[in-house]
């Protein structure tokens, strides 16, 4: 009964029409009217904290360089700071940021991790928010309230000549740039995503901060001793900017923090020197 009540022609239909293929992957889902699954096509990774094949780049490869750059550098800017001209000390910082920006170029030729360049305003806002307390919290550490002014008086009473080119364009603008790319990206990034699998995000970014905030402290160490308040300072410098970065994925808001921190120091030199104020020296991050 059944093949009776079938229509007629369909076998013979079925038996000229050529077999089709079952729809797969996308077609398979148009075809059911379902949306295809996002799990089949591999996203593109916007944040480095998340993993992703850029910032798996970013391994012991880079933290050697890190770790040979600013050997280098230390070691280089040393050299050079004993030879016995006016331009030496200049140049022996050139030679340390040349080492630590070596690094730097190695691993960004290497990958560039999702979203750590990317800029938004807020970072600004954070950036002098931090930075101002930061600066507020050395002053509170060391009692600058009793102290003087810091000052960078020249025999005729103004700032020396050709300060702003050695002294304030290099401490206020290019050292951030350069300690911030080095230790909050590369040391940072290549220590957490190292650790990230084997211990938990959680774990990972501790352990990278207090890496980073403590290789910024042994950078400055190299360049004479410290006291335990410059010590303290810059530990909350840099455990703060790493911060910044592990909290938002991106380097800007922990470079100006670190620029407004320095800059705030160079406007007290101004003040103290144009008031003929005695020196006294906070330490520069």
């Amino acid at each position: 009964m059944p093949d009776q009540l079938s229509d007629p022609g369909s076998s013979a239909l079925q038996a000229s029409t050529p077999a089709r293929r079952s729809p797969s992957g996308r077609g398979a889902s148009e075809a059911s009217g379902e949306t295809a699954t996002p799990g089949r096509r591999r996203r593109k990774r916007t944040d480095w904290r998340l993993g992703g094949t850029a910032v798996r780049r970013w391994d012991l490869s880079v933290l050697s360089a890190a770790l040979i750059g600013v050997g280098l550098g230390v070691v280089g800017g040393g050299a050079v700071s004993r030879i016995a001209a006016p331009w030496a000390a200049t140049a022996s910082t050139v030679v340390l940021w040349l080492g630590l920006g070596g690094a730097v170029a190695f691993a960004f030729a290497r990958s560039r991790p999702a979203g750590l360049l990317r800029f938004r305003p807020i970072d600004v806002l954070w950036g002098v928010g931090l930075g101002l307390g930061l600066r507020l919290m050395q002053g509170w550490v060391s009692g600058a309230d009793a102290a003087a002014f810091p000052s960078a008086m020249a025999l005729d009473g103004g700032l020396p000549s050709g300060w702003w080119l050695t002294e304030a364009i290099p401490a206020g603008l290019v050292a951030p740039l350069v300690e911030e790319f080095f230790f909050r990206t590369v040391v940072l990034i290549a220590v957490y995503q190292l650790l990230r699998r084997s211990v938990g995000g959680v774990a990972a970014g501790v352990t990278a901060a207090l890496v980073s905030a403590g290789g910024f402290v042994l950078l400055h160490a190299t360049a004479g001793a410290l006291t335990l308040v410059d010590g303290i300072q810059l530990f909350a410098v840099g455990g703060t900017c790493a911060l910044v970065v592990l909290l938002t994925g991106r380097i800007w808001g922990a470079v100006l923090t670190h620029v407004v921190y320095n800059v705030t120091y160079l406007v007290l030199v101004v003040v103290g020197t144009l008031g003929a104020v005695a020196p006294a020296a906070p330490s520069l991050g």
